[in-house]
């Protein structure tokens, strides 16, 4: 008899979990869709005004201090609100760097490719993630790490100036957000503290970030450097 209780007790905390875990992965992307949506409108915004490019220091501090106040807000209404106005200003601060791109001979193409990739490598990597349901958790010391040496090396490289290693950079930018997809994608399925806000805030990032670096990338497969 109380073996009975005890299976069913677990049976009800999996159904639990696994409909906890369901309602995170699903209003995390509708909430990402829209707050990618926004940006792009932000971003054309800022194109159509032909808005000047803002300083990289005010870009860092926006994308390192928005999440902290977000995660601070992301049991109330506010946390909704401030993710609006984070991905809006980011959005902003991209359509300047995007008519830059434009501007030039092939930069549509640059775009484009740029975009394309940022799409593929995130259906593909939280696709894997999702269906193979792996716990990547493992990957959150080495993450840390490695964007921080990734934005000491990037702040360095903007006094530097130096091509080769603004492309190695870039590089190793991808590659970490490759990997900070899959664990953010793993921690909605994990992570029983996980909050859809803080997941959106976290996954557009990684996007938004990736997408720069891509960008460069590209610029420089053209030869225009």
């Amino acid at each position: 008899m109380a073996e009975e209780r005890l299976a069913r007790a677990r049976a009800g905390t999996t159904v639990a979990e696994t409909i906890r875990t369901n309602r995170v992965i699903r209003n995390t992307y509708l909430l990402l869709s829209l707050t990618l949506a926004f940006s792009a409108v932000m971003a054309f915004t800022a194109m159509a005004v032909n808005a000047p490019p803002v300083h990289w220091l005010v870009m860092i501090g926006v994308l390192i201090g928005g999440p902290f106040l977000i995660h601070a807000a992301r049991n109330s209404v506010w946390g909704l609100v401030l993710t609006f106005a984070f991905t809006g200003l980011l959005g902003f601060f991209l359509g300047p760097i995007l008519s830059m791109y434009l501007g030039l001979p092939n930069g549509p193409q640059i775009v484009g490719n740029a975009f394309g990739t940022t799409a593929i490598a995130f259906v593909a990597l939280s696709g894997y993630a999702l269906t193979t349901r792996k716990d990547f958790s493992f990957l959150g010391g080495f993450l840390i790490v490695g964007l921080v040496l990734a934005l000491v090396a990037i702040v360095a490289n903007l006094f530097l100036q130096i091509p080769a290693l603004s492309l190695t950079i870039s590089a190793a930018v991808v590659l970490l957000l490759s990997a900070a997809i899959l664990y953010d994608t793993s921690r909605m399925i994990h992570d029983r503290e996980a909050n859809y806000i803080v997941m959106t805030i976290s996954l557009y990032a990684n996007l938004y970030v990736m997408f720069l670096h891509l960008l460069n990338l590209f610029y420089a497969l053209t030869g225009e450097n």
